[in-house]
């Protein structure tokens, strides 16, 4: 048994709020202190490259760890890039860098190669980060420590709540960050986002290591930091909100012609695309397939509100639609190249259903037992990959290499394998 497995059934030492339990095994009741300002106020800005080689020699000469953080104006401009960069090390205080005055920081990400990059929630800010040239060789995640620590609420502010007893003012979260200038308040939620960032992560760190799961926690950012740049998706219009309600082919050819006309639009103005044509609106012109601009008009999205030559531009991507060949529409489904929805194992293979139902049923006791999230701890989509097509021979090696080629870090193929090779031996019902 491990040292996470002992901690773990041990129910004194499980935190049941926001906080680790702390040496007697209790949470903290003090009430939480309201963070209002940064330690040494709102920094300037950084828009301009003397300004920006300033920061940049003070990062180098830091010590510790640095916070990092990013944020993105989701909803509102077309793509994901980041609008402010804010970070934070000992010895160089906190800096607030202006990403479309200063595009270029790699020689920022340079001059911290090799330091350890705390993030919060990490993989939603490394794309836009790795775009301005940051892209770290170390790093802590703040939010998948707390899930591998089993915190029952891994967001920032409530983790600096019920971790470090501070309160955090979430209201600019979700503001437009490409406007210009940047208003102070939000300015100064930006420094506070990652004023605590790094008292948070040695807080972390000492409870994983009492947990057992300091190593664990190692090999999960090492991988997350070791990652290449993800594939763009494959038919990314497939992913329009309401598309279960589309089912001929026809009509899935007038939600592609009217995706890529609405994407093509955004991009051009720079908007978010929602802000150009509703996803709902797409769905409602693919299931009424409009004969003319008059009928497109009648459908909900498609109001008084929006000029004729608009209407002109999505009628003739509809025409389009109407225009192709049999042979041009689309497919009605994806390629599969997994196995299929577990719902369909019963009829496909019954062993498959009966190996999958044990192997689930192993995963979820032990991630109860761990005080972690099932995701966690193996991803439903291994579990399903191995128990759909399982190694020839069943043994403790070759389920091991299994679970190792779909990407499973070492210590999930060490908790993991006992419980699958038991439940690929299972049989049919």
């Amino acid at each position: 048994m491990t040292d996470a497995h002992e901690t773990a059934a041990d129910s004194s030492l499980r935190t049941t709020g926001g906080a680790p339990p702390d040496d007697g095994g209790s949470s903290a009741t003090e009430a939480p202190i309201p963070l209002l300002e940064p330690r040494e106020g709102i920094p300037p800005v950084i828009a301009d490259d003397a300004a920006l080689a300033r920061v940049i020699a003070a990062f180098e000469a830091g010590s510790g760890p640095v916070a990092v953080d990013a944020e993105r104006a989701s909803g509102y401009r077309y793509g994901q890039r980041a609008y402010l960069v804010q970070l934070r090390r000992q010895g160089a205080g906190t800096a607030l860098i202006d990403p479309v005055a200063c595009p270029d920081l790699s020689g920022l990400g340079e001059a911290l190669s090799g330091v350890e990059w705390v993030l919060h929630a990490a993989t939603q800010d490394l794309p836009c980060l790795r775009e301005i040239g940051m892209v770290p060789t170390r790093l802590f995640d703040t939010e998948l420590a707390g899930r591998l620590a089993g915190f029952p609420r891994v967001g920032l502010g409530a983790m600096v709540e019920g971790v470090l007893g501070f309160v955090l003012e979430k209201g600019h979260s979700a503001v437009d960050w490409s406007t210009r200038p940047l208003p102070e308040p939000w300015l100064r939620y930006a420094a506070l986002d990652v004023e605590l960032l790094v008292d948070l992560r040695d807080a972390l760190e000492k409870e994983l290591d009492r947990q057992g799961k300091l190593e664990w926690a190692r090999q999960e950012f090492d991988a997350i930091a070791s990652a290449p740049p993800p594939e763009p998706r494959k038919d990314p219009w497939r992913r329009t909100s309401g598309m279960h309600k589309v089912r001929r082919r026809r009509q899935l050819a007038v939600v592609r012609e009217l995706w890529q006309t609405r994407d093509r639009i955004a991009q051009r103005r720079d908007v978010s695309p929602g802000k150009v044509l509703g996803d709902a609106a797409i769905v409602e012109a693919a299931l009424a397939i409009p004969a003319n601009v008059h009928a497109l008009a009648a459908l909900n999205g498609f109001g008084h509100r929006m000029s004729k030559r608009q209407l002109e531009q999505w009628q003739a991507a509809v025409d389009r639609a109407k225009a192709l060949s049999e042979a041009q529409l689309p497919q009605p489904g994806q390629p599969v190249t997994g196995p299929p929805p577990p719902r369909a194992w019963a009829d496909k293979d019954p062993a498959a259903a009966a190996r999958l139902s044990a192997a689930r049923a192993g995963v979820s006791a032990l991630a109860e037992e761990l005080s972690m999230p099932q995701e966690n701890l193996m991803t439903p989509d291994t579990v399903r990959r191995v128990c759909w097509e399982p190694p020839a021979v069943v043994d403790a090696e070759s389920v091991g290499a299994a679970l190792a080629g779909y990407g499973a870090r070492p210590w999930q193929v060490e908790l993991v394998t006992p419980l699958l090779v038991e439940a690929l031996s299972a049989k049919e019902a």
